[in-house]
C-alpha cells in the first residue's frame, strides 16, 4: 500500500509552484527526504483559555512523534476552540457560529496546503463537531483525537462533580446556602483539563465520535490526565500512516450506518440534547441529507437508557471509564448497531468491541435490564413545533411527563432571567423563551435560565421551559429546546401570555390550546426581521447563510 501512494506522489506535476513550495519548506529547515513523506496536518484546537483543550498541545507532540516513526511528516496547525461555559452569551452568542467557522479554518488550512491526512485534535462542545465537520467536507484519511474527560474536583474530604456546584447558584442568591460552602464548591469542582465530567455536550460528542468509528477505541472514556490518553495519541499517529497509504477516507466511515449507530449510542447515554443539531450537521457535510431527526424519533423508541450518567442520573464518566468505558457499553447494545461498518482503526466496529468487558453492570446496562425504557431524547410534535422540538427525557421529573400550564412569554433571555429572579414566574407556568434560534439570535443557549429555574425547588418541579435556543447537555427539567421553525418564522413566536400549553412526554406531543383560525389571524399580524447592525459583521454573515436546524445549521 505505501508503493501506491508513493507511486501517487511521483507522479505530480513538476511545476514552478511546487518547486516554490518545496524551496520553502526547504527555508524552514525541512529535508528534501522529509518532504517526499506524506505530509500529514496535526490540526489541533489548544489555547490556553479553555480548559477542555488546554492540554492538548501535550497530546499533539505525542501524535507527532507516532507519525514521524511511522513514515510521515507531521505539520501542525490550529483552529479556533472555545469553551461554551466561557464565551459570549445572548445577543452575542458565538459558539454555534464558531462551530461552522471551524469546518471553514479545517477546509482552508488543510485543503490549501495540500496535506494527504489529518489527525484532529478537541475536546469541547462545538470544536468536535466542527473538526467532524471538516473531515467530512474534505473527505481525506483522518482520525480524531478526543482530550478526554476532566477527573473529578476534590473539596470538604470528597470528590465533587462539577455540576452538583453548578446548581446551586439559585440557593446561593436566595440565601439558601453557606456562602463558604457554597464558594468552595465553586473554586473546586472542577478538574485541572478535559471535558466536563458529567453528560455535557463534550461528553457526548467525544462519545459520538467513537460511536462513529472516528476515533479509536475508548478514547471518549479516557480521563484527560491518564498516561493512556498519551499513548493512544502516540497510536494514533501511527495509524493514519496506515489510512493514508491504504487510501482511507473520513467518508469511508463517516456513513449513514455509522451515523445511525451514533444516534443510537445518544439514546443510550442520554446524551445532550445538542447533538440533535451536531450530527445531522456532520452528516449533510458527507453528502447525507436525510430525515435525521426522524432517525433520533426513532431510535428513541428503539434502544433504551442503558447508563445513568450525570447530570439526570447518579454516574460520572469516570465511573463509566471504570466500568469498562464506551466500547463495552457498545459490547452491550452490539445486536442493535450495526457492527460491520469500519473505523479508523481498519477492522470494524465489531471487532474494534469483540474483546470489551464490562466491570459494573450498575454503571452500564444491558438491553434486557435497561435502567429505563425511557429514552435519553425524544423529540416533540405539534402546532408549537410543526419541525420537531427536542426533549432530554431522562432528565425530566416524574411529575412533569404531561403537564398543562398557562404560557408566559419573554423575547430574550434577559427579560427570562429578570422575571424569573423578580418573583413574576410562579409555580406551573409554561416559560416561553423565544427568539434565540440560529437566525434571530445565533443558536443561543437558554442553559442559564434553566439552570437558575433549578435553584428554585418549587418552580423547577411544576414549571415547563419551551425555547428555540439550545440547552447545555447538562439541561434538566421539562425543558423542550430547538423548536423548530424557531419563533422568527414559526408558531412559537405567535404564542401570548396566558395561552395554554399542553406537554405528553410519551405521545411525543406539544401544542397550544389555540384554533387554527386564530393562529392564522396571528400570522397574518405578525412580523420580526432581523437586526443586523445591532452585530459584528461576523454574526450578520451567520445569520444571513445559515440554514434550518433539521439539516445541522449548516451553510445553506
Amino acid at each position: 500500500m505505501k508503493k501506491k501512494y508513493e507511486d501517487m506522489r511521483s507522479c505530480w506535476e513538476f511545476s514552478e509552484a511546487s518547486e516554490c513550495r518545496r524551496g520553502l519548506m526547504c527555508g524552514m529547515g525541512y529535508t528534501n527526504e522529509e518532504q517526499r513523506r506524506p505530509l500529514i496536518g496535526v490540526v489541533n484546537s489548544w489555547n490556553e483559555y479553555n480548559p477542555g483543550h488546554v492540554h492538548l498541545d501535550k497530546l499533539a507532540e505525542r501524535v507527532k512523534q507516532g507519525i514521524r516513526e511511522a513514515g510521515g511528516l507531521p505539520l501542525e496547525v490550529e483552529t479556533t476552540g472555545i469553551c461554551d461555559g466561557m464565551v459570549l452569551k445572548d445577543p452575542r452568542y458565538i459558539e454555534v457560529p464558531s462551530r461552522n467557522s471551524i469546518a471553514d479554518q479545517v477546509e482552508l488550512t488543510v485543503e490549501g496546503n495540500f496535506f494527504d491526512g489529518m489527525v484532529m485534535l478537541s475536546t469541547c462542545d462545538s470544536v468536535v463537531p466542527g473538526h467532524l465537520m471538516g473531515a467530512a467536507r474534505l473527505n481525506i484519511p483522518t482520525i480524531i483525537v478526543t482530550g478526554g474527560y476532566m477527573p473529578l474536583g476534590r473539596y470538604a474530604g470528597e470528590k465533587r462533580l462539577h455540576i452538583r456546584a453548578q446548581d446551586k447558584v439559585g440557593m446561593a442568591a436566595e440565601g439558601k446556602i453557606d456562602m463558604d460552602f457554597y464558594n468552595g464548591l465553586i473554586e473546586h469542582s472542577w478538574g485541572s483539563c478535559g471535558a466536563c465530567t458529567s453528560m455535557v455536550t463534550a461528553n457526548s460528542m467525544c462519545m459520538m465520535a467513537e460511536a462513529m468509528g472516528m476515533t479509536l477505541p475508548n478514547n471518549s472514556t479516557m480521563a484527560a490526565d491518564s498516561s493512556e490518553i498519551y499513548n493512544l495519541a502516540y497510536r494514533a499517529g501511527k495509524q493514519i500512516m496506515n489510512l493514508v497509504y491504504e487510501g482511507v477516507t473520513a467518508r469511508d466511515i463517516i456513513t449513514p450506518e455509522s451515523i445511525k449507530n451514533a444516534i443510537k449510542v445518544d439514546m443510550a447515554v442520554a446524551a445532550s440534547a445538542n447533538l440533535i443539531l451536531h450530527i445531522p450537521a456532520i452528516a449533510n457535510e458527507a453528502g447525507y441529507d436525510l430525515p435525521w431527526w426522524k432517525e433520533f424519533d426513532k431510535a428513541s423508541n428503539e434502544v433504551p437508557l442503558l447508563s445513568h450518567l450525570a447530570p439526570g442520573g447518579e454516574y460520572s464518566l469516570e465511573d463509566l471509564d471504570l466500568a469498562g468505558g464506551l466500547a463495552a457499553l457498545m459490547k452491550k447494545m452490539e445486536s442493535v448497531l450495526n457492527t460491520d461498518v469500519l473505523t479508523v482503526t481498519g477492522n470494524s466496529l465489531g471487532d474494534n468491541i469483540k474483546l470489551a468487558k464490562c466491570y459494573n453492570d450498575d454503571v452500564i446496562h444491558s438491553l434486557d435490564n435497561p435502567v429505563s425504557k425511557q429514552p435519553g431524547i425524544g423529540v416533540l410534535y405539534g402546532n408549537i413545533a410543526p419541525e420537531g422540538g427536542i426533549i432530554k427525557i431522562a432528565a425530566v421529573p416524574h411529575n412533569l411527563m404531561t403537564f398543562r400550564g398557562p404560557a408566559k412569554c419573554f423575547d430574550s433571555l434577559d427579560d427570562a432571567l429578570a422575571a424569573l429572579r423578580s418573583g413574576k414566574i410562579v409555580k406551573g407556568d409554561a416559560c416561553v423563551v423565544r427568539f434565540l434560534g440560529l437566525k434571530a439570535r445565533f443558536g443561543t443557549t437558554a442553559f442559564t435560565f434553566q439552570e437558575e429555574l433549578k435553584g428554585y425547588e418549587g418552580l423547577f418541579n411544576s414549571c415547563a421551559i419551551l425555547t428555540d435556543g439550545r440547552f447545555s447537555g447538562g439541561t434538566s427539567g421539562l425543558s423542550v429546546g430547538y423548536i423548530s421553525p424557531e419563533a422568527a418564522y414559526g408558531p412559537l413566536g405567535l404564542i401570548k401570555d396566558g395561552d395554554m400549553i399542553d406537554i405528553d412526554i410519551v405521545n411525543r406531543t406539544i401544542n397550544m390550546e389555540v384554533s387554527d383560525e386564530e393562529l392564522e389571524k396571528r400570522k397574518a399580524e405578525f412580523h420580526w426581521e432581523f437586526k443586523g447592525e445591532n452585530y459584528p459583521r461576523f454574526l450578520r454573515l451567520f445569520a444571513k447563510n445559515v440554514g434550518p436546524m433539521s439539516k445541522g445549521g449548516i451553510w445553506e
